[in-house]
């Protein structure tokens, strides 16, 4: 996926989850954050960061911020991000992939995808990521109630006969693999063990970062605590 004009601003700060102060060549420019987890690792004054200019005239905001510079990381921070690259790389991940349709109801739940592939159905459901720690991409960084929710409705997709996947889109390169982070979420990381001891399939892929695109490149390894 790629965005059509991107500037480099300056972080400064950021008053509320919606929206960050960045510093750009033409003076401050309030930004709308499109990422409303917490990214204290990341928003840090005097981080570098990378704004994409919309056509809109009736927004109140003129740019998304949507990736920063972490040390020699390039991160893409953009929540809808994860989505779109993930459907561009579905017939890689389901080979013989016939149907994709997003936002898709199972029971009391919404789904990222349900697909139908090599006559097989299934849905998949897509995290990204935006947390590393010494090398290691985690999820999620903060507590998530509705992460953990959709793992265990995943596994009762398998018990009904369908395929499940839970698909952690690492938007970086340069980690070494993937895991639950257990300290500052132990039932999501509990579910997520479940999961696959219940026939969920999991997997992670990282990305390849610039500042106007993301790509997925390859899958990583996942390590579970037990």
């Amino acid at each position: 996926m790629k965005y059509d004009k991107i500037v480099p601003g300056i972080f400064r700060r950021r008053p509320n989850r919606f929206i960050a102060h960045v510093e750009t060549a033409w003076g401050m420019e309030v930004c709308h954050v499109k990422n409303t987890g917490r990214c204290k690792e990341l928003l840090v004054d005097g981080a570098t960061v990378y704004l994409s200019e919309s056509d809109n005239p009736a927004r109140k905001t003129r740019f998304d911020l949507v990736a920063v510079e972490k040390g020699p990381l390039l991160i893409n921070m953009d929540s809808q991000a994860p989505n779109k690259v993930a459907a561009e790389y579905m017939p890689l991940l389901l080979p013989g992939l016939s149907l994709l349709r997003p936002e898709t109801k199972f029971g009391g739940s919404r789904f990222d995808f349900y697909a139908e592939a090599a006559g097989e159905r299934g849905f998949i459901e897509v995290k990204g990521v935006t947390l590393e720690q010494e090398g290691l991409a985690l999820f999620p960084d903060a507590p998530t109630e509705r992460g953990t929710k959709h793992l265990r409705e995943l596994c009762g997709c398998v018990e009904q006969g369908y395929r499940a996947c839970a698909l952690f889109v690492v938007q970086m390169a340069g980690v070494s693999s993937f895991s639950p982070n257990a300290k500052t979420d132990p039932e999501f990381t509990a579910a997520l063990c479940e999961a696959a001891k219940n026939g969920v399939r999991l997997e992670a892929v990282d990305c390849i970062v610039t500042p106007d695109s993301l790509t997925i490149r390859q899958k990583l390894p996942i390590s579970l605590p037990f």
